[in-house]
């Protein structure tokens, strides 16, 4: 109900002092030319304006046809013209109603029809704007009460899960770790209670808020913006409602918002774009982010260098390099971890599809389900999996990484799975990810490290469980086929030993295996395990190989030494890892984060983001002490005991590796030049080039094919320190 009020405060009462240093009072001449520009005011005097102290520094004929209430301080207003591409605008207030504003240098306030409560800085443009104003309880979008607010009033997140059983508290400086560590880490209270607190404390609880616009923004052609804190260099252009929320943006990571947007109770990161009818609400978006063409982002967490459009996203926690661009695709209730392609017609939660209140899905990074995909909660993906296009009415949980996943051959209700498929097929795709994931990182200020090489401590974690299970699989097909490998193998010790055996003598057999877990009620066909199972080992022994070369090389070590080796068994090993926010951490090290916040040493999110930095200035190191236990994994002895023949099976190995990685990368590319359906829509070679250019122009094959010489000189030599 629209409330009447009679009574007004003295201007004097509600100034804040500080903001009247360098300020004056209006003189008689000046009030006289602002009322001929047919200006009004409330205050009679006229002394509810301030301006600028110094002379010449205050025009009042760039001040026209204007309704002033409350206090209004104003800074250097001069005759210049503030342009932004095509527009082209007189500083100066024009055509506008304001009340309690505080103006930096040389802005434009032009057709404004309502504007309270704002502290803008220097050099912005306020063009063709409806209604801006901001409350003395705003928030911008940050989950806390101010003094006397019930708890209902405060914003929360609902990521990971419909239900609110993760929901979370957007702040100004969250990132997907963030929410991550708060969302998945629910059996503690006393966590949860801290991380609410941490919150808070970073935020003050009075009731003297004013909306924010920084300095050098341009906001046109704009229906309602409230309670909104605008940072620097920030271009809005024909938005229909922003409210509270805020912006974050600078002049070397400018924000943009455009046409048809709708944002409310959420955070915008830096550099981000917002565009074309899209829709935002409870939302955090990260850095160098686009989300467009109609996409509606509702009660969700969206990681830096993702791109969303023509789609629905709803209570999801998704980590950095999220693509997802197609009209029909659908994505409700997941935590999905990276690096990862929604395709079109996808639908990956259908809502309500049991009796039982609505479930999750949770992939880890890579993930790529094909078109026209769907999938019922609950459902759990290994890391770089491949879904194929079709209906998955039962829920799934794929335990092999980098596998091809696809429904059932002639109407069996069982999935097929092909572990280590990309190894085998598409080493092309899988060697570019890292590559193009680093150039299209855009991000300025990089608060937390990304880790986008698909051979990584996670993913090898991934790889060495779906190596036991192969091997556990395998016993099991053999004991139905009474094979001789398992004559004497009478002990479990033994089955296990034989099975391995089997699959490292055998490598041409020809068999598949059924995992009842991979899919409820039906499990899965698994494809080509003896494939997979030397492939698996492989890329284990590669990235172990690989990671050692890295730390030697960091030491200005050529070979891998005796003493070289004490000094890396000395460091701390930790055998389980984490995805946080995109960043590969020890689970040890997220449960002394814990620890360090319960006990109050860890007290605010700045402190929590430098322990993920601490963690990641000591990753090689890490690494390096995981990739010796990996190997000596592989052969179940220390490295001191490896024989000369087992490092050249090591070398070996790698080699071939990392020359597949370069030939099957060639090849893929080399299909666009070869492949007669590619190529039949040119007329000659030459169109054809100019259309998708020279092979040999391929930056990133001539960077390989050198990349894999060095290489693989350099492993023929990693290993000489310790067969002397």
């Amino acid at each position: 109900m629209v409330q009447l009020e009679y009574s007004l405060k003295k201007v004097e009462d509600t100034i804040p002092q500080e903001l009247l240093k360098g300020k004056r009072h209006l003189t008689e001449n000046e009030i006289e030319i602002l009322k001929k520009n047919r200006n009004c005011n409330v205050d009679s005097s006229w002394s509810n304006i301030y301006v600028d102290e110094k002379e010449g520094n205050f025009n009042p004929e760039l001040i026209h046809l204007s309704f002033f209430s409350g206090y209004v301080i104003l800074g250097r207003l001069v005759f210049c013209k503030l342009k932004y591409n095509d527009l082209s605008l007189r500083a100066g207030i024009y055509r506008s109603r304001v009340s309690n504003i505080v103006t930096g240098d040389d802005c434009v306030i032009a057709n404004v029809s309502y504007m309270d409560n704002y502290r803008i800085g220097n050099r912005n443009i306020l063009f063709n704007i409806e209604e801006i104003c901001a409350t003395c309880h705003s928030k911008f979008g940050n989950g806390i009460l101010k003094k006397g607010e019930p708890e209902e009033h405060r914003v929360w997140i609902g990521v990971g899960n419909e239900n609110e059983g993760r929901k979370v508290l957007p702040f100004e400086s969250m990132i997907p770790a963030d929410a991550y560590i708060w969302s998945h880490y629910r059996d503690d209270p006393e966590l949860l209670k801290r991380f609410v607190e941490i919150t808070e404390s970073g935020f003050s609880k009075e009731l003297d808020t004013y909306g924010i616009i920084g300095n050098d923004c341009v906001i046109k052609n704009t229906s309602i913006i409230k309670d909104c804190k605008i940072c620097d260099a920030t271009y809005i252009k024909g938005a229909l409602k922003l409210k509270n929320i805020t912006i974050l943006s600078s002049e070397e990571e400018p924000s943009q918002i455009g046409e048809g947007v709708e944002l409310v109770n959420g955070i915008l990161g830096y550099g981000s774009h917002v565009f074309y009818q899209a829709i935002a609400i409870r939302f955090v978006i990260g850095r160098n982010c686009q989300v467009k063409y109609g996409a509606r982002l509702l009660n969700s967490v969206l990681g830096d260098n993702s791109t969303v459009s023509c789609c629905e996203i709803l209570n999801n926690l998704i980590y950095p390099f999220h693509e997802q661009h197609h009209n029909s695709s659908f994505l409700i209730a997941t935590t999905i971890m990276g690096q990862s392609n929604i395709a079109a017609g996808a639908t990956i939660g259908s809502n309500h599809n049991s009796r039982s209140p609505d479930g999750e899905i949770f992939a880890k990074r890579g993930f790529w389900p094909g078109l026209c995909s769907d999938f019922k909660h609950n459902s759990r993906f290994a890391s770089f999996d491949l879904i194929s296009k079709g209906s998955y009415p039962n829920e799934l949980d794929i335990l092999y990484p980098f596998a091809l996943v696809a429904p059932g051959q002639n109407g069996s209700p069982k999935i097929c799975i092909i572990p280590a498929w990309w190894f085998m097929y598409d080493m092309f795709a899988i060697t570019r990810n890292n590559n193009k994931f680093k150039k299209r990182d855009k991000r300025k200020v990089k608060v937390q490290e990304i880790e986008t090489d698909p051979l990584a401590p996670d993913t090898m974690q991934e790889v060495m469980f779906a190596l036991d299970r192969l091997i556990n699989l395998t016993a099991g097909y053999l004991k139905t086929i009474k094979n001789e490998y398992m004559d004497d193998a009478d002990t479990p010790e033994k089955v296990y030993q034989a099975a391995k055996d089997f699959l490292h003598q055998n490598p041409e057999a020809e068999f598949t295996l059924e995992d009842p877990i991979c899919q409820k009620k039906y499990g899965a066909v698994i494809f080509k395990p003896v494939q997979a199972y030397k492939m698996y080992r492989k890329v284990v022994k590669y990235f172990a190989v690989r990671t050692i070369m890295e730390f030697c090389r960091a030491l200005n070590c050529e070979n891998l030494t005796l003493d070289l080796v004490s000094r890396i068994r000395k460091l701390p090993l930790y055998t389980e890892w984490e995805n946080v926010g995109g960043q590969i951490i020890p689970s040890e090290k997220i449960k002394e984060l814990f620890a360090s916040i319960k006990n109050g040493s860890i007290n605010s999110w700045d402190a929590i983001h430098q322990y993920y930095k601490l963690c990641e200035c000591a990753y090689d190191q890490y690494k390096v002490r995981y990739a010796l236990y990996l190997l000596e994994q592989l052969y179940s002895r220390p490295i001191e005991e490896f024989s000369v023949d087992l490092y050249r099976n090591i070398t070996d190995d790698v080699s071939i590796v990392a020359y597949d990685i370069y030939n099957a990368s060639l090849k893929s590319r080399e299909k666009d030049y070869t492949d007669y359906y590619r190529n039949m829509t040119f007329r000659n070679k030459k169109e054809m080039e100019t259309v998708i250019g020279p092979l040999g122009d391929n930056s990133f094959l001539r960077e390989l094919r050198a990349d894999t010489e060095n290489f693989t000189k350099e492993i023929r030599e990693i290993f000489v320190g310790l067969t002397k």
